[in-house]
């Protein structure tokens, strides 16, 4: 851990956060294609949408 730093996990949740965000608004929220430009399942950009807390529209 780091004093009064950014944590690893933090960064790494903002990072795929905004990641898939972009995704979905390049792929006009389909999930299908979304994963296909990440190179993921489509079952795992819908469990971070939901852990995430993201909406299609992002």
């Amino acid at each position: 851990m780091l004093d009064k730093g950014i944590l690893y996990d933090d960064a790494r949740r903002e990072f795929e956060k905004v990641f898939i965000a972009r995704a979905l608004q390049r792929s006009k929220g389909n999930v299908g294609n979304a994963a296909d430009l990440l190179g993921i399942h489509r079952n795992t950009v819908a469990r971070k949408m939901t852990e995430y807390r993201i909406k299609r529209s992002s």
